[in-house]
């Protein structure tokens, strides 16, 4: 036999020398080859834009689509780089992930680019690359999401922009800023500096309140308005004019860009000021507004976004307490000492439980006879960063956040025992009594008569050893509860002293009639005799009127800031009765006191 097969002609009748391939065989090549056909008709009739592209980058063939995306007939794109005809190789990152791809090492890769379409408007267009399977050659394809993306930017527009002003809102401001902070040093040609002017309206709540949200809004649109207008008069940056965003409320802010200095701000804050003092006519309304504005300028090396708006919104505050419809220029000193004060806040009810206080004592010295009659307790904060402070830089603090109760209470409870304490050491000696200066929100905030009845029969301290002393303007201004105090306590038997007298109220009729027994004369007026070789006969008239009206009211009146022999004298001769200052002794430590006790404080 041969090895020839042998074919089967029709019906079955051999046919010599032909071979054939099995029926099953000849279905499937025919099914494949129809469903390649297939393939290719659904390839050029599909409407996204495809062509397939070899491992070279090279196009092997392209639809239809792709074609007529591209300006161009499909046999036309054959053959072509595939990255230039959709600009894949304009970024390194983009460039690498196409070439991995090619190469087989990555699945697929996806990639938003903008395209020139032939009839000249431009298109934004999702390109796709990923392998054929059992093939070679990778799939590109490319689906046009400009309508997509219009939405998304129509969207992200409402989403960044203020309703009421069209002005970039809070969002889109931070955004900026962030990026100008990230990018300017690695461009060329900045100036490594930034801007910023940070304003509000002073007493917009009152134009809400009396003509309404509607007039208000009013108001926010056409301020935007004239804030644009400056910031596009300023001149353009690199980046285009300056942001101008409305952050919230009437709060505003202009932001420069590659800023040239001070100056630069100092101008545009000028003329944002000028700009809105100008009436306002919103539609039969004339409105006249001021604004405050807080303005920043520094290098963007080593500043933050946070650090910026910080220092901006400081000096926004700077500008309204020094009286607002003015612009101030942000300070470091100053905010170096606002920092400060903010530190000592924070620390000042902890100090206390700490133990980081401690009293000297200023003796009050009998004029004429030179004998320490008692002392001044003054409290010390030895802080731990900040070495020892005097009273003036955390009492006013302390005033404010309500922990002069708790520190004031220690300082009374101190002093009474330290009294007692000496007393006891010298029996033989003349009693002291002490001088505790007590804060009006003591009396408002704290039971203070309770307190004090509390301390003294805790420290065995006789009342009339005790002396509390107050400033002008809060004894003077006393009604209600703290008179009520201030007479309970002169009624337990403790001395009553107005503090600093002579600078506040001096409301002499008033006088009369509240509980106290000492006058402090205010150091200014003693300073007023240190020129002893041409005195000022006023100054003396002035102090010995108020020492005569004290002595007729029963009051005994000590001199402060006595310094020199020679003030003593006058002070003497004029009637004072006791005198505090540094020629009798600086504020001691409490064992200093004790060798003052019998003897005269010029010792010390």
């Amino acid at each position: 036999m041969s090895g020839t097969s042998e074919g089967t002609g029709p019906a079955g009748v051999a046919t010599p020398g032909r071979t054939r391939p099995p029926v099953t065989e000849r279905h499937n090549s025919g099914r494949a080859v129809a469903e390649l056909r297939d393939y290719r008709a659904a390839f050029n009739a599909a409407q996204l834009a495809m062509a397939v592209v070899d491992q070279e980058g090279l196009v092997v063939n392209a639809n239809a689509a792709l074609a007529a995306l591209l300006g161009t007939a499909p046999a036309e794109v054959a053959q072509q780089c595939a990255a230039d005809l959709v600009d894949l190789a304009s970024d390194r990152r983009t460039w690498h992930a196409y070439r991995e791809v090619l190469r087989g090492r990555r699945s697929r890769f996806r990639c938003t680019r903008r395209l020139k379409h032939p009839d000249g408007r431009t298109l934004w267009a999702e390109v796709t690359v990923a392998p054929v399977p059992d093939s070679r050659n990778v799939l590109l394809s490319i689906a046009d999401i400009s309508d997509r993306r219009e939405l998304h930017a129509r969207l992200r527009h409402l989403q960044m922009h203020d309703p009421v002003t069209r002005l970039p809102n809070r969002a889109l401001f931070f955004e900026r800023l962030s990026s100008a902070l990230e990018s300017s040093a690695y461009e060329r040609g900045s100036t490594g500096r930034i801007g910023l002017c940070y304003l509000d309206l002073d007493g917009f709540k009152a134009v809400n309140d009396t003509l309404g949200h509607r007039v208000g809004d009013r108001l926010l649109a056409a301020v935007a308005a004239r804030l644009t207008a400056c910031a596009d008069g300023d001149g353009f940056t690199r980046s285009g004019g300056h942001l101008v965003a409305r952050l919230g409320g009437d709060e505003f802010a202009i932001l420069v860009e590659d800023s040239t200095g001070t100056e630069q701000l100092a101008d545009l804050a000028r003329s944002v000021l000028a700009a809105l003092q100008q009436p306002f006519d919103l539609v039969g309304q004339c409105l006249s507004v001021s604004a405050s504005i807080g303005v920043v300028e520094r290098a963007m090396a080593g500043t933050t976004a946070t650090a910026l708006m910080q220092a901006a919104d400081t000096t926004l505050y700077w500008a309204k307490a020094d009286g607002k419809a003015r612009w101030t220029l942000f300070d470091p000193e100053r905010n170096a000492h606002r920092m400060t004060r903010q530190a000592l806040s924070s620390m000042l009810r902890p100090a206390v439980e700490r133990g980081e206080f401690a009293l000297e004592y200023q003796p009050l010295v009998g004029m004429a006879d030179g004998v320490t009659r008692g002392v001044e307790a003054l409290v010390r904060w030895n802080h731990p960063q900040f070495g020892t402070l005097a009273p003036n830089r955390f009492i006013g603090i302390a005033e404010e956040d309500g922990s002069i109760v708790q520190l004031g209470q220690w300082v009374l409870r101190t002093a009474c025992r330290q009294a007692a304490q000496w007393q006891k050491d010298h029996p033989q000696a003349l009693p002291l009594f002490v001088s505790v200066n007590v804060a009006v929100r003591q009396v408002w905030d704290s039971d203070l008569v309770a307190d004090v009845a509390e301390i003294l029969a805790e420290t065995g301290l006789a009342p009339h050893l005790l002396q509390l002393e107050l400033t002008e303007s809060a004894v003077m201004g006393s009604a209600g509860r703290p008179l009520q105090a201030l007479q309970a306590l002169s009624d337990m038997g403790v001395q009553i002293a107005i503090d600093d007298f002579g600078t506040g109220y001096s409301n002499l009729a008033y006088l009369s009639r509240l509980p106290v027994s000492v006058l402090k004369l205010d150091g200014s007026f003693v300073r007023g005799f240190q020129d002893e070789a041409h005195p000022n006969p006023a100054d003396e008239t002035i102090v010995e009127a108020m020492v005569q009206l004290a002595h007729r009211l029963g009051l005994t009146v000590t001199a402060e800031c006595v310094e020199t022999a020679g003030q003593a004298s006058r002070l003497r001769r004029i009637g004072c009765d006791t005198g505090q200052g540094w020629l009798y002794s600086r504020a001691v430590a409490p064992e200093r006191i004790a060798e003052l006790l019998g003897v005269g404080a010029a010792a010390v």
